[in-house]
């Protein structure tokens, strides 16, 4: 089963991956800035059956559109929150990633000297 996972993590360019961190970062924080500026353009639109089809006067429907913008925006604004905390935990996670690939590849080297020496000198011990 471990087998299965180095595989999968080999296949992973993990070069790429690290290279866009940063870009996706970036775009969280400007999706943030944007959000918190008040540029979201989310609930503009009019649908049937929507609460202002329904308001029997356009003082309450307007007030209900109201309400349902502001919900909107402040929904958006908890999405781009989660998804600068996402991208920042995404940057965290591969950057461990990367030690560990560092180490595993430190790690591998070390068994193959180690193996090497062994075998030596078990064809030392052996030719005695």
């Amino acid at each position: 089963m471990a087998a299965g996972w180095i595989t999968a993590l080999k296949l992973v360019p993990w070069r790429d991956v690290i290279e866009a961190t940063p870009q996706v970062l970036a775009a969280a924080k400007k999706l943030m800035g944007a959000t918190r500026a008040g540029h979201g353009a989310a609930g503009s639109d009019t649908a049937a059956g929507t609460p202002a089809s329904l308001a029997a006067t356009p003082e309450t429907a307007l007030r209900q559109w109201q309400d349902r913008v502001a919900r909107l925006e402040q929904e958006q604004q908890a999405s781009a929150v989660l998804i600068q905390s996402l991208a920042e935990q995404n940057a965290q996670v591969v950057q461990a990633v990367e030690a560990l690939r560092k180490r595993s590849q430190r790690l591998t080297a070390a068994v193959a000297v180690l193996g090497v020496l062994g075998a030596g000198l078990l064809i030392q011990v052996l030719r005695q």
